[in-house]
């Protein structure tokens, strides 16, 4: 159980932008009516925004963070550290958040990586970012998060591709001289690994002309080795049992009571799974956001989407605790005092 404590750190804007496109549910052919009725209702997800093939996370992530310069008044040779939490990269090498930097003019001296995680990978940005502008002389970073994850969808595969929505988002974050509280709770489990997971393309099962193959799979599903595979049950069982257990654990060691805390932002896995969750830890509804409605799971960009659609965060001084729970296994939760945010910004993909 790792935990980290820091003072003094503040989000200034946090910025999403998602494709055009919009499909929904409700047309999935592959489904009957009754079925389609049943997927929205137990998901949640009437309708998710698609990127076409085309675009990017990098895009998209870009484009959210032009969005926040924009609003803010920061200077883009200000920035000292850049951290790109995307499963979706660009291209194999070099690392996307070091052609960010390039494309979004940040300054050569400004540090660039990549974190390769996914629905927790939101949570795990901001401890890294937190922990390295505390430690040194750094003042103001950026978190690029978001996938393009319909582009690993199989249209045949009715366990994954109703699912997931594209999207990519930017958070500015500052070191201040106050002494608001950050606290951290990462966690990982490798046992799990199968339970989300694209087998070829890496260095384990490189690609070749099997990789390519439809394969048939129990109830109709065909994928083939590029695409993502989900075990539904596998994931559920694990999230509703591993995650209210982890997060009612994180802030009795904190000495939180959940009455302080203004709002539970989940990962939006989906709505059965986090209302599972809600219902365990006894949370009021009005405290716990949904984005997946309208853009389904967006992986690392989920959490601040949800962000962006509370009023009250840019109105108020607030405490905040997020939860990020997913592939890996991997998962983390963030107890955050911030001030009012006052840029929360929803965009519509520019080039699309």
């Amino acid at each position: 159980m790792g935990f980290i404590d820091i003072e003094g750190i503040q989000i200034k804007g946090v910025s999403t932008v998602v494709p055009k496109q919009v499909v929904h549910n409700n047309n999935y052919e592959l489904l009957s009516l009754a079925e389609r009725e049943m997927l929205i209702k137990t998901t949640g997800i009437k309708q998710r925004r698609v990127a076409n093939k085309n675009t990017t996370t990098s895009d998209l992530a870009i484009e959210a963070a032009n969005h926040l310069f924009d609003k803010i008044n920061w200077k883009r040779t200000e920035i000292d550290l850049l951290v790109f939490v995307t499963q979706s990269r660009d291209y194999y090498l070099p690392s996307t958040a070091v052609i960010s930097q390039h494309k979004l003019g940040l300054s050569t001296t400004c540090i660039a990586f990549d974190i390769g995680l996914g629905c927790s990978g939101y949570v795990y940005g901001l401890s890294i970012i937190a922990s390295i502008l505390k430690s040194g002389n750094l003042k103001k970073a950026i978190l690029l998060a978001g996938d393009v994850s319909t582009i690993s969808c199989n249209y045949n595969d009715k366990s994954a591709y109703p699912l997931f929505g594209d999207a990519g988002s930017a958070t500015f974050i500052e070191k201040t001289n106050k002494k608001n509280k950050w606290s951290f709770d990462l966690n990982s489990d490798g046992s799990g690994e199968d339970a989300i997971k694209i087998t070829d393309g890496g260095t384990r099962n490189l690609p070749d002309e099997n990789s390519f193959k439809l394969k048939q799979f129990e109830g109709g599903i065909q994928r083939n080795g590029f695409n993502l595979a989900l075990n539904g049950i596998d994931i559920f069982n694990f999230s509703v049992t591993t995650i209210p257990k982890s997060i009612k654990n994180f802030l009795t060691i904190k000495e939180t009571d959940f009455n302080t805390i203004d709002y539970f932002i989940m990962h939006q896995a989906n709505l059965i799974m986090n209302e599972t969750i809600r219902k365990k830890l006894k949370i009021e509804l009005e405290k716990v956001p949904y984005s997946l409605t309208d853009y389904g799971n967006t992986s690392s960009a989920s959490i601040p989407l949800t962000m962006a659609l509370v009023e009250n965060l840019m109105k108020n001084a607030t405490k905040l605790l997020l939860s990020g729970f997913g592939v890996g296994l991997s998962w983390g939760n963030a107890l955050l005092e911030n001030d009012a945010i006052p840029h929360l910004l929803i965009n519509d993909y520019s080039h699309d």
